[in-house]
């Protein structure tokens, strides 16, 4: 009886070590050197980030987009997902604008990017935003 008891706690063991190191992920690891270009891409990408974030926490951007009908807080989110190139090229659009000429302009063009892209994903079916909108595939109901 008690050998009986050893041999199947020792399986068990056994059974819970192997169960645990196959559902345990291995991640590969490597390191390597940064060059110059690499490091300054990615300030130049994390100032873009800032630049767009500060513009979008204005209280003047805010109360544009609610004008516009859409959430500024979705409106945070869709600018958050964009790429590092659309990023960049939307810090350099609010760079360039003009001081105080221009800012309606940049108002109404990024509100109007983010209609777009709220539009786009409503008409595709991820979002449900505007009624208007016929609903595509991804929400055949």
């Amino acid at each position: 009886m008690f050998f009986r008891q050893h041999v199947l706690k020792r399986i068990s063991i056994c059974t819970i070590t192997a169960f645990t190191f196959a559902v345990t992920p291995v991640i590969p690891v490597s390191a390597g050197l940064i060059d110059n270009e690499q490091m300054a891409q990615q300030q130049s990408v994390a100032d873009a980030r800032l630049t767009v974030q500060g513009f979008m926490d204005r209280d003047d951007v805010r109360q544009q987009f609610e004008n516009l009908g859409v959430d500024p807080g979705e409106a945070e989110q869709r600018v958050a997902a964009l790429s590092d190139a659309e990023i960049q090229q939307l810090a350099q659009k609010i760079d360039s604008a003009p001081a105080g000429e221009g800012a309606i302009g940049a108002l109404i063009g990024a509100g109007l990017i983010i209609f777009l892209v709220l539009l786009i994903t409503d008409m595709l079916g991820f979002t449900h935003v505007f009624g208007f909108t016929n609903k595509g595939s991804a929400n055949p109901s």
